[in-house]
């Protein structure tokens, strides 16, 4: 990286602004509508998928002039469960790593025009229905910093450039930097992931802070308790190795976890859409229409539950990092 300090382009900047408070997002698979309505009269803080917004007949996003999402505190997945498992189904595709069927150029502009609070680097999921063996994982932990090194090479550029004729503030507010992530199915490979991260990172240091925020990929439906690939083996090998100020969102992280999450100040956030398919399969034994009223409820019922497992207890003991 060519960083020169006297270009007068943004330095030191923050890829997420965190309260101090555990933040549960509720995962909406749509850019509008019913769902995202709802989550906005609740003010449920929401994850939306960017393919959410992939229009595949054009080529392109598409971004709807005014959605009940635009209302939301969202932020942005870049979808990497998706595509892998279209790139399984249908082979090579036109985008990133011929994995992705858009360009890391079109998804970052997305993302920053989208009004996300923040938005995730395109990164390789691990889950073992797309990764079957430690190869696999450890091909997916390695793209996902390259793909993370890329992303950065891009809104480097595209800063450089607007930096000739825009003021700093503008130019920082127009293209932030992501949330990059991290990648794995083992303990030891989040650890290789997150080493492999910071590498990347600080070579974009100053022109970058340190990431406030960084995500934790392929937790959605893993098992809380294993030794090994457990989440809670995999957060206890996290902690203690995250760079100073860093925190983390959790994608897709079990309900039943809140509880025991809430004690660790290092945890920022998580997501979940759990309800949408609990209520599939509560309209299944019930025999009834999985109407849009009936996921919003459900979505109203999840998230009150979450709620009661995130708020503080007498006798909790808050973990101090030190």
């Amino acid at each position: 990286m060519a960083y020169s300090p006297d270009k007068g382009f943004p330095v030191h900047q923050a890829n997420a602004h965190l309260g101090d408070d555990l933040v549960m997002r509720v995962g909406v698979p749509h850019r509008g509508g019913k769902l995202a309505f709802h989550a906005f009269n609740h003010d449920y803080p929401v994850m939306v998928s960017c393919s959410a917004f992939w229009d595949s007949n054009t080529g392109t996003f598409k971004t709807p002039e005014a959605t009940d999402l635009s209302e939301c505190d969202f932020a942005l997945d870049s979808a990497g469960f998706t595509a892998m498992s279209l790139w399984k189904r249908k082979g090579a595709q036109a985008g990133m790593a011929g994995i992705f069927p858009w360009t890391c150029a079109q998804y970052l502009e997305f993302a920053c025009c989208s009004g996300a609070s923040w938005y995730s680097q395109p990164d390789l999921c691990c889950e073992p229905e797309i990764a079957q063996n430690a190869a696999e994982v450890d091909y997916r932990i390695r793209a996902t910093a390259t793909l993370l090194e890329a992303a950065l090479q891009q809104l480097y550029a595209w800063q450089n450039e607007l930096a000739r004729t825009l003021p700093t503030r503008v130019v920082a507010n127009m293209l932030p930097p992501p949330v990059p992530v991290i990648q794995g199915w083992s303990g030891d490979d989040y650890r290789r992931s997150l080493d492999l991260l910071v590498q990347v990172w600080q070579r974009w240091q100053p022109w970058l802070a340190s990431p406030a925020l960084i995500g934790v990929g392929s937790v959605c439906r893993r098992t809380l308790n294993h030794p090994k690939h457990g989440l809670y083996a995999v957060i206890a090998g996290l902690e203690g190795n995250l760079p100073a100020g860093s925190r983390l969102h959790l994608f897709g992280v079990k309900g039943a976890a809140l509880q025991q999450l809430r004690t660790y100040p290092w945890i920022a956030s998580a997501d979940s859409m759990a309800y949408d398919f609990g209520a599939r399969q509560k309209a299944l034994r019930e025999r009834r229409s999985n109407t849009l009223a009936h996921r919003a409820g459900e979505m109203t019922r999840w998230m009150s539950a979450a709620v009661e497992r995130m708020r503080p207890t007498a006798g909790d003991q808050h973990r101090l990092a030190f």
